[in-house]
């Protein structure tokens, strides 16, 4: 079994970007090099502000979704609650 890492990355224009992987180190370094998503593209640098681990992909994407869905202030707060 995979773990898979839902994450929130603080990108160098103050906007959140919210994914998921079964490789944080290596997905950091993908959108640090131009190779991750669309929208982080010339938004760095990032700094990864919120991790949440999950026993599968479909568990990780529900949770994405359910963050992309959060107002930012909310997921500040959520990023202040550490959850």
């Amino acid at each position: 079994m995979t773990d898979w890492t839902l994450y929130i990355l603080k990108c160098g224009d103050d906007s959140y970007y919210t994914g998921i992987t079964n490789n944080l180190k290596k997905r950091l370094s993908d959108h640090n090099n131009g190779k991750g998503a669309k929208y982080t593209r010339g938004r760095g640098p990032f700094k990864v502000v919120h991790t949440e681990r999950h026993d599968n992909r479909s568990q990780a994407s529900i949770r994405e979704n359910e963050i992309k869905k959060l107002t930012r202030d909310e997921k500040t707060e959520l990023i202040k609650q550490g959850h």
